[in-house]
This record gives C-alpha cells, structure tokens and sequence, in this order.
C-alpha cells in the first residue's frame, strides 16, 4: 500500500501548525518532520507537542528527517535524535550516509561509515525504529549501486533507505537505481524538476512517476511517497501537486 504525506522541510518557513493544516487541508495522511527547524534534535518538548498536534489533525507521522551523518556521530549525538524521535512517535528515522560522493571516498572512509551504521542501527532496532539513508548526491548512497552495496555491507535488518529521482538522469537509469534498491526502500520523496534543477509542477513528471510507483508496488510492502519541495515554496503549488499524488496512488 502507498500512502501520501509531506516532508516539513517543503515548508521551512512556516510553523508546525500551518503545516499540519496545510497537509491536513491536502488530505494527505501524514507529515515527515525535519530536525533542522519544526523538530530539533534534542528538543523533546517540541517533538512531543508536534506529535499530539499531528494526530490531534488526524494525520500520521511518517517518519523523522534527521541530519544525523553516519560516519560523523562527534557533529550530532544519535542518542539525542533516537530520543527525538521516539518522543515524535516516528517510527523511521532518516539519516545521511556520510558526507563524501561513492567514487571518491576512501575504503577507509567506507568502513567508518559501515560500523557506524551498524552502531546506531542496533541502538534504533532496541526501540523498534527502523534507520533509512537518504538517498542523495555528496554521501555514499548516491547513486544506487553505491547504495546497494552500502547496505549490503551493514546487513542490518534494521538499515534501510529512501529513493527519489536523480534530477540529472534520463528515466530508465533511475528505474534501475530504484530496481537495485526495492528490497531495503521503505520511503519514497516525490517531486519533478527539470534536468537543471527548476522545480517543476508533479504532474509534468507523471508518465515517469507512473513507471516509478509502479516498481514501489512490486514490493508490495506499505511504503509512504512524502512530497518534497514545490515551485516557489507555494502552498497553492503544493495543493495541486498532493491532488496530482493522491490521483496517482488511487488510480494504482
């Protein structure tokens, strides 16, 4: 099953509450929280506060957007975004796989962000969350034979990752970047930009989306498509892209 939510990071500059109003007038089910600006990590009241007024709006959180960079743990304790997110309620937390591209990063480099993964996937799975890479440029996980072999290589059950279009590819080298990774995805982040990185409206992407979601559905596992960034920051972009989404989940 798909269901339809947001990350908060495509609203930066707006508070928790308008928000939650925004997705909830969306009719979406849920809202990812990023740990930069809406939930700080550590800050355990805030994210007990957006919990409640998240499931007070009738909507799920999803998961929680930490800026946690595998490899690097001295930057940002993973016991203070463990304990932010289990105050959210989150059940996923998403981190970064380090902060150097594949091709360029050292054996040595590899294997810090390895037994780092492995760490604070131990710690996340005692609690009963599930860890998940951003899968993104500038960390190891850029491209999607990168990821796989990451993941392969923490074998945690609990280590798992996310996949969106790469903006600079054609659609058939992101179907196999997303092929290589169904196994271990679990969410999806949904937009359209143009090869040179102006956002777009989703609906300009949807014979690539159609090919996209029809892959997530092979796995036939849950898995939440969040929306992420829209043209302008706009929230009347943002409502007619969750209608574009939500057309899409219904009509699969």
């Amino acid at each position: 099953m798909l269901r339809a939510g947001v990350c908060s990071v495509t609203f930066r500059n707006l508070p928790p509450q308008e928000v939650i109003r925004l997705a909830a007038q969306a009719g979406l089910q849920g809202i990812e929280w990023g740990g930069d600006i809406h939930v700080p990590h550590g800050d355990l009241q805030k994210a007990r506060e957006v919990a409640r007024h998240t499931r007070d709006a009738g909507l799920v959180v999803s998961s929680y957007g930490s800026y946690y960079r595998a490899g690097h743990g001295d930057e940002l304790p993973f016991e203070k975004v463990l304990a932010t997110a289990k105050e959210l309620e989150a059940p996923v937390i998403r981190v970064w796989a380090g902060k150097q591209d594949s091709h360029e990063a050292s054996p040595e480099y590899w294997q810090k962000v390895v037994e780092d993964s492995r760490n604070i996937a131990q710690s996340a799975s005692r609690e009963g969350v599930t860890l998940c890479y951003e899968f993104h440029g500038n960390t190891l996980t850029d491209t999607g034979e990168s990821a796989r072999r990451l993941l392969e290589a923490v074998a945690h059950p609990a280590m798992r990752t996310y996949w969106q279009p790469r903006v600079e590819q054609s659609l058939l080298p992101n179907l196999r970047d997303l092929r290589r990774l169904l196994p271990w995805l679990v969410n999806v982040h949904a937009f359209w930009w143009s090869s040179a990185g102006e956002r777009r409206s989703l609906h300009e992407g949807e014979k690539s989306w159609n090919r996209f979601l029809q892959v997530v559905r092979l796995s036939q596992r849950e898995h939440w498509v969040l929306l992420e960034f829209v043209r302008a920051d706009s929230p009347e972009a943002f409502l007619q892209d969750a209608r574009t989404l939500q057309q899409w989940l219904s009509a699969g």
